[in-house]
């Protein structure tokens, strides 16, 4: 491939075909999307259920967050991440450190990393500041950093409101009864509204997890080494294949697509027939 990958799970190096570029692309996209489907749900709940909170504050607080977040587009939410935030921290010299373990500065996070012996046994290579950069541990590119705080953050208030509409959508006379009953609100929620509101979140919440795989494609603007940018970018420009690669970028994200349509639907279908 000729070129150089600045993050990669599968191993590369400049010497490895254009497939091998590929994967390393497909893996970085899936991993953002993974990760980004895991803290957007999580985020989306618990700001849904705080919109619903009888704490006033606590109430106006996740409308805030809601009504300013989803009216932002999320490519200025991303650039707000990895300019303004990111990329202001300080350099590797001045970098934030916690118990010389754990390290963040403009060029990325870095932490320990587990690693086995040749005897089997468990090791930690700990980050350590070598002239003008760290060696050792794990690194966490800040391109990274940014897409997966500007994906969950921004889904994640689209996630809020479909999980208020599923809790208000539940009878308010099984609420009343279950506090009658001396149900804590952590039971409630978790016995009586979530399975049944779960019916009416799942179809909405299929199409912003599905939204939130396709907008990872943003990765690009900030140079995140994501399938779009290696495949859909250097790798076109060196190949000329330009119907070829982007055909194949296309299905590839169609399959991706299509595999959490089927996940989630087939989730929805469990869920019907429990209810049954």
């Amino acid at each position: 491939a000729s070129f150089d990958i600045v993050m990669h799970i599968v191993d590369y190096n400049e010497s490895d075909s254009y497939l091998r570029a590929f994967w390393v692309g497909l893996t970085n996209t899936l991993l953002v999307s993974v990760l980004g489907i895991i803290f957007s749900t999580i985020i989306g709940f618990s700001m849904g259920i705080a919109r619903l909170s009888e704490n006033w504050l606590v109430k106006k607080l996740s409308l805030l967050y809601i009504e300013s977040i989803r009216n932002i587009p999320l490519l200025l939410q991303l650039f707000f991440w990895y300019f303004s935030v990111l990329r202001s921290l300080p350099d590797v010299k001045q970098s934030f450190s916690w118990q010389n373990l754990i390290f963040l500065n403009n060029r990325g996070l870095y932490l320990p990393k587990p690693y086995f012996s040749t005897e089997g046994q468990l090791h930690w290579s700990v980050p350590h500041l070598n002239f003008f950069n760290f060696e050792g541990g794990l690194v966490i590119i800040p391109e990274f950093i940014a897409l997966l705080l500007a994906l969950s953050i921004y889904t994640g208030s689209f996630i809020a409101e479909i999980v208020r509409a599923g809790i208000l959508s539940v009878n308010s006379g099984q609420i009343e009864a279950s506090k009658a009953l001396g149900f804590s609100v952590k039971q409630r929620l978790r016995l009586i509204i979530i399975p049944q509101a779960l019916r009416v979140i799942i179809p909405p919440l299929t199409s912003q997890l599905l939204n939130l795989t396709k907008n990872s494609s943003l990765a690009a603007a900030i140079a995140y080494p994501d399938l779009v940018l290696i495949f859909t970018g250097t790798v076109l420009l060196q190949t000329g294949q330009a119907v070829e690669v982007v055909l194949i970028t296309m299905t590839v994200y169609l399959c991706i697509s299509l595999f959490i349509s089927l996940i989630m639907n087939f989730y929805n279908k469990k869920i019907k027939w429990g209810e049954r």
